[in-house]
């Protein structure tokens, strides 16, 4: 934890593990406290009392009876990490390159929308604090802000596109352009939310923050959405309800699209991208990890939405050795769903993983106290990467794979145990 130590001037990442010295010294040196404890379980616990009601529920809340999150976490528990003694990892490289991008870590900011009912400036300190940590961002169709808008947040860093695919491909297409003319440069389309899962606490209170005129900023800022309106007589100003809801009845439709659709998709968003990658996000199975390469994916994000579509899924974690095994060598593999800490992050690299998603860290963060929330939490992540890669003997990400761990049988309890992360 030396300030002065002179491997962090060689390094080629920042010294991130330093922000632990910064938590030690300012308290009793500049009268500077910790903004709050990022110990997952307590996390969660602060962003509950700052949350309203709604916006706890929506952030909290899993499909039927949170079997397949907490699936998540234990599938987590069954791989342990081998640390090794000894190792040079003074001068040790956090980062890693997706798409063509460097970035800090092989850390990103999941796709989350409505950012609006956690914080009153949504998705804008988020892509603030990504563009300063070099790590990616990816807005997801259902955000609160515009596009630009979020673009201008993040300036000049790396940031994703997270497609929900409306039926209405005039308003997909006007959807991409956006994106792409606003630096989205990488296309993600989520297929495992036609519709929301059923979240019990959500349903019992009516908890749909579009259906009360809010968060459907990004689709309401669009051209061709707006001229859906106008055929429809919905004033966007004096209707925000109406409005809010035909923007996400386009979006999680309960209508679902099928493969037979990929090909369109590939090709109208390598058109206007210039043939930049196009993704698939809620991946679980091998056969439709084959399917996606097949139809020529450029990526797949292994993820059962934390949990937050199918009760009584496999583990995300799971299905990511599976599909590694199957097409790890045929196509970029990311990971979602789970990820509380940086052993999480470790642990999926190691099954095969190129790069992971975290969602709802950063969400408690920016529920606690917005940006700084934010910068708090990620910062935290990343030092705890350093750190866990310093102690257990890593010196870069490529050596961070399944012999860095020791598994042990799928052997969960048939108990109905409740997670509490």
């Amino acid at each position: 934890m030396d300030a002065n130590n002179p491997n962090k001037d060689k390094r080629s990442t920042p010294e991130w593990a330093l922000y632990q010295r910064d938590l030690f010294w300012k308290p009793h040196n500049t009268g500077e406290v910790p903004p709050f404890n990022t110990e997952p379980g307590k996390l969660e616990e602060l962003a509950k009392k700052k949350l309203t009601e709604s916006g706890w529920y929506y952030a909290s809340s899993n499909a039927g009876q949170s079997y397949t999150h907490l699936a998540n976490r234990q599938a987590f528990y069954r791989h342990r990490i081998i640390p090794r003694m000894l190792v040079d990892t003074n001068l040790r490289d956090t980062s890693t390159t997706i798409f063509g991008h460097k970035v800090s870590a092989p850390i990103g900011f999941a796709p989350i929308g409505i950012n609006k009912i956690y914080h009153p400036r949504g998705e804008l300190p988020v892509a603030k604090v990504a563009k300063e940590l070099n790590l990616p961002y990816c807005l997801s169709t259902a955000g609160s802000h515009a596009i630009e808008d979020v673009a201008q947040a993040n300036g000049a860093a790396p940031r994703f596109f997270q497609l929900y695919m409306p039926h209405d491909d005039e308003l997909t297409i006007s959807l991409l352009e956006r994106a792409f003319k606003s630096g989205f440069d990488v296309c993600i389309l989520t297929t495992d939310t036609w519709q929301l899962g059923w979240r019990h606490d959500d349903v019992a209170t009516g908890n749909y923050a579009f259906y009360k005129g809010v968060g459907a900023d990004l689709g309401l800022s669009d051209p061709v959405f707006q001229k859906r309106l106008k055929e429809e007589g919905i004033d966007l100003t004096k209707e925000p309800e109406r409005a809010g809801a035909k923007w996400i009845d386009n979006v999680w439709h309960g209508r679902a699209h099928s493969w037979e659709k990929m090909p369109w998709l590939i090709e109208q968003w390598k058109r206007i991208s210039g043939g930049r990658p196009f993704c698939l996000k809620g991946i679980q199975s091998v056969a439709d990890a084959k399917k996606a390469v097949e139809v020529g994916c450029d990526g797949i994000v292994v993820s059962n939405h934390a949990g937050r579509q199918v009760d009584g899924a496999i583990a995300s974690l799971d299905a990511l050795e599976e599909v590694v095994e199957a097409v790890g060598d045929k196509t970029y593999i990311m990971y979602d769903s789970g990820i509380r800490g940086a052993s999480d992050v470790v642990k999926a690299l190691a099954l095969g993983a190129k790069f992971c998603f975290v969602g709802r860290l950063w969400v408690w963060g920016l529920s606690i106290m917005g940006e700084h929330g934010v910068r708090h939490v990620m910062k935290s992540l990343l030092a705890d990467f350093d750190i866990l890669m310093n102690v257990g003997g890593f010196q870069n990400i490529e050596q961070i794979d399944k012999s860095a761990i020791e598994s042990y049988p799928k052997a969960y309890s048939m108990i109905s145990d409740r997670a509490k992360l």
